[in-house]
């Protein structure tokens, strides 16, 4: 642990991804951290969006059977959540201040400091990207790659900002009400998955449901209201180091927004995979499709997956396995070699930013 003595850690019996989880005490507050996995292996760091927490946000995807070959194998999995979304969060008093974007990544870089982490990969679905991207770059020693889900990094459109002010207002006289609900799965999910007409609504979004009621709409309030005010980060994107893989659907609203910050970065070190029929939640709704880029992506680093067969070697007891350093091309990301359907960036025209 760090040197901080304002830091405590919280032992919880049962939590619902196993592992353990903290209360990390920083400058900007507390927030908790869920780690799971060996703090001895290399550290990946989860954030989420807006109203979501490590469960509601990452468990489509780590409860994949060849997520867990290839992450929990090679990763000790530090799942941060915003200030007040962990499961069973009391309602932050009024009297603490609210924190910005570059607070929460700061905040970020705290819990760092508390685990020791030097250096590590993170992973995060849209404001929790931003939030990770914004750390990358503010931080650049301390992150070697970012796999980014339906990230934003302009600041708000006007439509945007609005919406935002919207449901600030109603989330302030109604609490986490029905329409807010509405308006946040159609955030998070595509509309083929919200509006079936003929069969039940999918575990997916009633799962979801279920966990916005426990959420304390203060909270959120707190973490839209920062988000809303984000400032740009264009100009950072094109001195930013480490490696970048981003994910979107092509029925997310961060679409247009995700597809821009790929052309805005080093060619070379980002690659934009899109994945069709899904909404920005890739995590959840198509997590299969995110797994052979991951794959591809990591190998740079020299992390492989968890060998299937029982016979053991001096690499399978090793998760970063000197091999192949160099890290993925973007025009690995095709259809032909992944063998799954996606749509890469580069089967697209040439697009005017």
């Amino acid at each position: 642990m760090g040197d901080s003595s304002d830091s405590v850690s919280i032992d919880i019996d049962m939590v619902p991804l196993g592992g353990k989880e903290c209360v990390v005490n920083t400058s900007k507050g507390s927030v908790s951290v869920l780690v799971c996995g060996d703090q001895g292996k290399p550290a990946l760091i989860t954030y989420p969006d807006v109203a979501l927490n490590y469960m509601s946000c990452f468990q489509g995807l780590l409860f994949c059977s060849d997520a867990a070959s290839l992450l929990l194998h090679n990763f000790c999995i530090y799942h941060i959540d915003a200030p007040g979304h962990e499961l069973g969060a009391a309602v932050i008093s009024s009297d603490v201040p609210l924190l910005s974007v570059d607070d929460l990544a700061d905040q970020v870089v705290e819990v760092l400091d508390f685990f020791g982490l030097k250096e590590v990969m993170c992973l995060g679905v849209t404001a929790g990207a931003y939030i990770l991207t914004l750390v990358a770059m503010k931080y650049k020693e301390r992150v070697l790659g970012l796999v980014l889900v339906s990230p934003i990094c302009k600041v708000p459109s006007w439509t945007e900002w609005l919406y935002n002010k919207v449901l600030l207002n109603l989330l302030y006289f109604y609490g986490m009400c029905d329409v807010v609900k509405e308006c946040l799965l159609q955030r998070y999910f595509s509309e083929e998955l919200r509006s079936s007409m003929h069969v039940a609504e999918s575990d997916i979004i009633q799962a979801c449901r279920r966990l916005l009621d426990e959420r304390q709409s203060s909270n959120v309030m707190r973490f839209l209201q920062a988000i809303n005010e984000r400032h740009d980060l264009t100009e950072g994107l094109k001195n930013l180091q480490c490696k970048t893989l981003i994910f979107v659907g092509d029925s997310s609203p961060f679409h247009a927004e995700s597809v821009y910050m790929n052309a805005k970065m080093n060619r070379r070190s980002c690659a934009l995979v899109e994945v069709q029929a899904c909404g920005s939640l890739v995590t959840e709704e198509h997590p299969y499709a995110m797994i052979t880029p991951i794959e591809f992506f990591l190998r740079g680093f020299g992390y492989y997956r968890q060998p299937h067969s029982n016979s053991s070697s001096s690499n399978d007891s090793n998760p970063t396995s000197p091999s192949n350093q160099s890290c993925i091309a973007p025009e690995l990301l095709s259809p032909e070699s992944l063998g799954i359907k996606l749509k890469p960036i580069k089967t697209r025209v040439a697009i005017k930013i």
